[in-house]
């Protein structure tokens, strides 16, 4: 039984080990491709459409040609109503946050992420979701007061690279508050593959606009040369990331996967400032960093407590995770809020899983892990 345990975890912290390599990895992959400095391709719009291109044709592959699951009843209605406006902003987040890396270091980038709670805070209160609690708005004040301090802090602090990474950050709040709003309404579960059949070939038509009107006339003057097998390996990372924090979430709490985040970006913004050596960074930085990390640890301690507090004793939160795991297996598309009114408590507390890489999760597993919307500071880029 102890080496049957031990095996578990030993296979719960491999799979964490690899999303954090992979979350870093597509950050600075992505980084390294845009940036004028080394691969010099700074078309983020260019980028993130072979992204959701990419997502969109393995999703179709593996929906329509192997059937690895069955796609949802998706009507006209729905689409137009929830699909649309969702893809939009994701598309909007994708864009902003990929741009961002061509103005301002990947460490400070990481920074700015603090500021995740704190967006969809916001945007669910006006959404009217969510309810101006004291306690949450204090954490949110302490987190913002500490980016503050680390902006002011920022060698090369850029004021264009800082609107575009935090418009991005807001352009996802409101996608991730837009999905809970919308098609929890309409009783819709999307899993991971069918987030990406649905979702990313509206986003790449989105992007299509703003692309032919700001990149294809540089793409035109411009000598870039095309390599296939770097734009095609990023966007294998990009797409496994999105599955390695899937698996993640199957095996492991919300809480796991919070801390695993929080290692994740000081591990970054480490690797960052060995690997893009012009990203140096402050003890201002730092002390702005950390200020803001105590409010997020503050914020995610109040929901786990108020998670907990209405969670019936018998069951906890890794059978419920399972369980759910089981029903987005069977790729039921139906959710009856009727049937498992408690239910929405564990669901809040998982929502607010959203690695900024990889922005489809947090929407694929919205109807039956994770029904509000806080999230620690994470889902694209920036897959993103």
């Amino acid at each position: 039984m102890g080496k049957m345990i031990d095996k578990s975890l030993m296979l719960t912290y491999l799979y964490l080990l690899v999303y954090i390599l992979l979350s870093s990895g597509v950050i600075l992959y992505n980084k390294w491709v845009l940036s004028p400095k080394y691969f010099n391709f700074p078309f983020p719009i260019t980028l993130t459409m072979i992204h959701m291109g990419f997502s969109g044709i393995v999703a179709f592959f593996l929906i329509r040609v192997f059937k690895v699951v069955a796609p949802v009843k998706m009507t006209f209605e729905i689409y137009a109503t929830c699909v649309i406006p969702i893809s939009a902003f994701f598309a909007s987040s994708l864009w902003f946050g990929n741009t961002a890396y061509l103005h301002i270091s990947v460490a400070f980038i990481q920074m700015l992420k603090a500021l995740m709670p704190v967006a969809t805070f916001v945007m669910a209160v006006l959404c009217g979701t969510d309810k101006l609690k004291c306690d949450v708005f204090l954490n949110m004040l302490l987190v913002s007061v500490g980016v503050v301090v680390s902006s002011y802090g920022e060698i090369h602090f850029n004021v264009v690279g800082t609107l575009y990474q935090v418009t991005g950050i807001f352009a996802e709040a409101l996608r991730l508050v837009l999905t809970q709003v919308l098609l929890q309404k309409k009783g819709l579960t999307l899993n991971p593959i069918t987030s990406l059949y649905y979702i990313a070939p509206c986003s790449f038509l989105f992007l299509a606009i703003p692309w032919y009107f700001l990149e294809k006339p540089g793409m035109e003057v411009s000598q870039i040369q095309f390599n296939f097998w770097i734009f095609f390996s990023n966007a294998i990372c990009a797409l496994a990331l999105n599955f390695s924090i899937f698996l993640v979430i199957g095996r492991t709490g919300a809480v796991t996967i919070r801390v695993a985040g929080v290692l994740k970006d000081w591990i970054l913004i480490a690797l960052s400032t060995v690997i893009f050596p012009e990203s140096a960074i402050t003890t201002l930085n730092i002390t702005g960093y950390a200020i803001a990390l105590c409010g997020v640890v503050m914020y995610n301690y109040l929901k786990v407590k108020e998670v907990r507090a209405s969670q019936p004793p018998s069951e906890n939160i890794p059978e419920r995770i399972s369980k759910e795991w089981k029903l987005e297996k069977k790729s039921s598309d139906v959710y009856r809020p009727d049937s498992n009114d408690d239910k929405g408590a564990v669901d809040r507390d998982n929502d607010s899983i959203v690695d900024e890489e990889a922005p489809l999760i947090s929407s694929s597993r919205l109807s039956y892990i994770g029904r509000t919307q806080l999230n620690i500071h994470e889902l694209n880029n920036r897959s993103q």
